[in-house]
This record gives structure tokens, sequence and C-alpha cells, in this order.
């Protein structure tokens, strides 16, 4: 996984977690630059995603945005996964 040093990440694709795909998925809801993440709602935007693409979302999609916000909120670089109980937690089953 990269590891950026938050300062120099300038393109969404510079995030940690974040592949080509997942920068595709942000643009869609207007965040052209990371710094955009700041004090966002991950379930907020998987609900936002799964309506302008007519498509249940994977809630993994959820991880992945807790752990870009949570980097560009101050956090350090993990894995999407080590958010898998943060999203557990708040959503207990499968949507």
């Amino acid at each position: 996984m990269k590891n950026p040093a938050r300062h120099n990440v300038a393109s969404l694709e510079d995030l940690p977690n974040i592949c080509p795909v997942m920068a595709r998925a942000l643009r869609l809801l207007d965040i052209q630059a990371p710094q955009q993440l700041k004090g966002n709602d991950a379930y907020q935007m998987h609900s936002d995603l799964c309506k302008i693409t007519g498509q249940q979302q994977d809630p993994c999609v959820i991880e992945v945005f807790l752990a870009a916000i949570d980097f560009m909120e101050g956090g350090k670089a993990a894995p999407w996964w080590d958010f898998t109980e943060e999203r557990k937690k708040y959503l207990p089953r499968e949507i």
C-alpha cells in the first residue's frame, strides 16, 4: 500500500487505498481533490454513490471512504480493511 506524506498528496490517486476506480467514484461525488474529503461522512457518500450510479455499491466502499477521510483528517495511512469493524458497528448488517 502507498504510504504518502499527507502534505504531498496532490491527487486522489495519491491517497492510500484509492485506485483509479475509487478515484472515479469520488469524482462522481464531486470530490476532485484529497482536501475535499475532510469533514465528509463516508456512509452518506456511499448512499449518494449508490443513487448516482443506480447500483448498490459494496460495503467495502464505505471502508475505503472511511480510510481516506481519516487519513486526510490526520490519521495514519492504514489499509481499508482496518475500518471494517468501525463500519460493522455503525452498520451492523450488510446493505
